[in-house]
């Protein structure tokens, strides 16, 4: 083998492992919707308890502290940003901090919507993914009750894909589940 064909195979081999590596770790947007109905509940019972930031301690198990750090609105339009610590609910020993920023409106016909963004750090912040959330709640047409559609787009990387799956189907059945006892008469 003479030494340009060395050279060459020497830099296809490490354009084809940095190609690799970077498929590997290279974020993408998930998305993850989900639904909850409650009988006999109007829409904004859920929306005016899930929109107190307090109130997803006992919704979402994950959630370890808060603080609540701007607010500003009234009661058809509130905007508030929280910084929040969280455990994973699959590694709980692992704790990650995040910043969300929320809008709290209330729309016409009985809607009613919560958007939120939010920035999740690991490893003391050298480490940062974004998510995104439109919770709506809406009078059922069929029957008497509330429609509950949570819809997430979630960053994440590639070979971590499921675990973040797990973590936000797990975060967010924990929240309808509670969400529903709470309302459930």
């Amino acid at each position: 083998m003479n030494r340009f064909q060395w050279k060459s195979g020497k830099t296809l081999s490490i354009f084809l492992l940095l190609l690799f590596v970077y498929l590997l770790i290279r974020v993408r947007t998930y998305e993850y919707k989900i639904t909850q109905f409650l009988p006999k509940v109007h829409p904004n019972e859920p929306w005016e308890f899930i929109a107190d930031f307090s109130n997803m301690k006992s919704l979402n198990p994950t959630i370890k502290d808060f603080t609540i750090v701007a607010e500003s609105g009234n009661y058809n339009h509130w905007k508030y940003s929280v910084d929040y610590t969280e455990n994973l609910s699959h590694w709980p020993y692992t704790a990650n901090h995040a910043t969300g920023h929320f809008q709290v409106k209330s729309g016409v016909k009985d809607n009613f919507y919560i958007t939120s963004v939010h920035r999740t750090c690991f490893l003391n912040g050298l480490y940062c993914l974004d998510s995104e959330s439109e919770f709506k709640f809406s009078k059922s047409n069929s029957t008497n009750g509330c429609v509950c559609e949570e819809t997430v787009l979630y960053e994440c990387p590639a070979f971590l894909s499921s675990f973040c799956k797990q973590e936000v189907v797990f975060q967010r059945n924990a929240i309808m589940k509670n969400l529903h006892k709470r309302f459930f008469k």
